[in-house]
């Protein structure tokens, strides 16, 4: 499976600049159900899972 490139996203900067931007917030949709975000905050350290689940709120997997 080819490595994500979730931590340089154009969506996801577009959200840390405006999250109410229309594709700020089809970022954060998209989040909820992208097999690929999945397992790149399954990759990731559990305490930097964890900073990024709080810093967009998202729900926990």
């Amino acid at each position: 499976m080819a490595e994500t490139k979730c931590a340089d996203c154009t969506f996801r900067a577009r959200y840390d600049r405006n999250p109410r931007s229309l594709l700020g917030r089809l970022w954060k949709w998209h989040t909820g159900w992208c097999p690929g975000f999945a397992s790149y905050l399954d990759s990731l350290p559990d305490e930097e899972r964890k900073a990024i689940i709080d810093r967009y709120s998202l729900k926990r997997r």
